[in-house]
């Protein structure tokens, strides 16, 4: 008997089998390409997410032998929304996290109930990119779309109805679209009634790892599925990354290096304090029952080195094609081997936290004829390592003391990056046996829900392993704490300038 665990994100998704122990027996993953149908928009055909999610589910359940899958979950980037009719056909395109249209909405929130109580309800600092915004920009720019809808979901409830079960977004996911009262864990009478958004377009709120239904009897036959497939609720990706890195305890955090580059720790209480606020960092429900979790982020994590590995590293990208060998492993064999006085400010779609600047840009100092590839190669590194440090600072301030890091997605099969951030954030760092720990977090909800673990603490401790270890250079501190003290001054002393850019036609 297995579970699968369907980790969608912005750029592709992922669909992993494994046992009750946490071994992976089949995965598959695809990407999907963002869609920018106007200046600053960002958005997802929906209907290819799903067909895609469709083959790679029918692709790894083919590489089973007797391990039959008996549930599934799953982990959700946040934010993205879509319209659908009462048939879970798409009426519009899923607009992203960080689509840049809904800056009129923002307005309205800032100017109306303010941050302080937006806060306050939601646990979510105020942004343009929360799922509500997206609805609000739909219901006055395409009134005639809004009308048609019979739900607005995400990521998670979108695939659970398309798969024939009741579409419930899991309370974790559900705070990121700045509509639901972190406290009560329930739609925000006060955000939908300012929105002008009914809670009967919006999918049931729930607990994750309940399961909601079975797998639809054409889509079972389609994938080469049980009849008895249940379908329970994940997770937002952070929320489920953290838990499959075995974060069942505070003092311990999750950095998931996917398309953004993220810290999440849990918290035996939600944190709604001045620092949580003016920092912009998110207090969401945890997939645990009554914990709950702070998150940081640069939203350019794995999309700078992506944008890199498309835009400067056509030879690698050429040698991986030939050799077989990974395009991100070339890279790293040719990094620089010392710290480079070369900065980059990962703001190439607007910055995350604690500035969460929608209007400031990316940057690119310090070049010198010296410069060359394997130089920039670190800067792309080591930038982002900075921005993670400036993050967990501030979090710490708190008196939340950070003792081990544990490292998910594609930057944790790193060696070079992990060492450099171990370096950079003077903290140990850690790799688990299973990288993939966002689909893992949701494949043990499924096995939670199902009856496969105990609890939530026994999953973890069944199918959570850790692996490597990456101790600070004590050799090489100095030499990141003065470029980091540089880091810091380039976001404010660039600040109106990026701003004006991001302002021209």
């Amino acid at each position: 008997m297995s579970i699968l665990g369907i980790d969608i994100g912005t750029t592709g998704c992922k669909a992993v089998v494994f046992n009750r122990h946490g071994d992976i027996l089949a995965s598959q993953y695809k990407e999907h390409p963002l869609l920018h149908p106007n200046p600053g928009w960002t958005e997802l055909d929906p209907n290819l997410v799903f067909k895609n999610i469709k083959n790679i589910i029918k692709t790894a359940n083919q590489r089973l032998n007797k391990d039959k899958i008996k549930a599934l979950a799953i982990s959700s980037q946040g934010e993205a929304v879509m319209p659908v009719d009462r048939t879970g056909e798409c009426l519009y395109n899923a607009i992203v996290t960080f689509d840049g249209r809904t800056g009129e909405q923002y307005q309205f929130w800032k100017e109306g109930l303010g941050k302080k109580t937006i806060f306050e309800i939601t646990g979510m600092p105020l942004n343009p990119m929360y799922s509500i915004n997206k609805i609000m920009w739909l219901k006055k720019n395409r009134r005639d779309i809004y009308k048609k809808t019979f739900k607005f979901l995400c990521f998670e409830d979108f695939v659970q109805m398309k798969f024939g079960a009741n579409p419930t977004i899991s309370y974790s996911l559900a705070a990121r679209t700045s509509a639901f009262d972190v406290r009560k864990k329930e739609w925000s009478k006060t955000m939908l009634e300012q929105a002008g958004v009914e809670e009967g377009l919006l999918a049931t709120c729930g607990p994750s790892a309940k399961v909601i239904g079975i797998v639809d009897k054409k889509i079972s036959e389609e994938l080469g599925l049980d009849n008895d497939v249940a379908v329970a609720t994940g997770g937002h990706d952070q929320a489920c990354g953290a838990y499959g890195a075995g974060i069942v305890k505070e003092n311990v955090a999750m950095n998931a290096a996917g398309t953004s580059d993220v810290i999440t720790v849990m918290l035996d209480k939600p944190y709604l304090n001045e620092i949580m606020l003016e920092n912009n960092y998110a207090c969401a429900p945890y997939v645990i029952p009554d914990k709950y979790t702070a998150l940081t982020f640069n939203l350019t994590g794995g999309l700078l080195l992506k944008w890199y590995r498309d835009t400067f590293c056509y030879e690698e990208t050429q040698l991986a094609k030939e050799t077989g060998k990974n395009v991100y492993k070339i890279i790293d064999d040719s990094i620089y081997s010392k710290p480079v006085n070369l900065f980059i400010l990962p703001h190439f779609v607007g910055s995350g936290t604690p500035t969460l600047d929608a209007n400031s840009r990316g940057v690119i100092i310090g070049l010198d004829l010296e410069t060359d590839k394997s130089k920039l190669s670190r800067a792309v590194l080591e930038s982002n390592a900075y921005d993670l440090r400036y993050n967990l600072e501030k979090i710490e301030s708190m008196g939340i003391n950070v003792k081990k890091i544990f490292a998910i997605g594609g930057g944790a099969n790193s060696p070079v990056w992990l060492q450099i951030k171990s370096n950079v954030l003077n903290k140990k760092m850690y790799t688990l046996m299973n990288s993939e720990a966002a689909s893992l977090g949701a494949a043990l909800l499924a096995g939670i829900a199902i009856g496969q673990y105990r609890d939530f603490k026994d999953a973890a401790i069944t199918a959570v392993k850790q692996q490597d270890e990456f101790v600070p250079d004590k050799k090489i501190l100095k030499f990141y704490e003065q470029r980091y003290k540089i880091y810091k001054e380039i976001y404010s002393a660039n600040k109106s300038i990026l701003h004006e850019i991001s302002a021209l036609n």
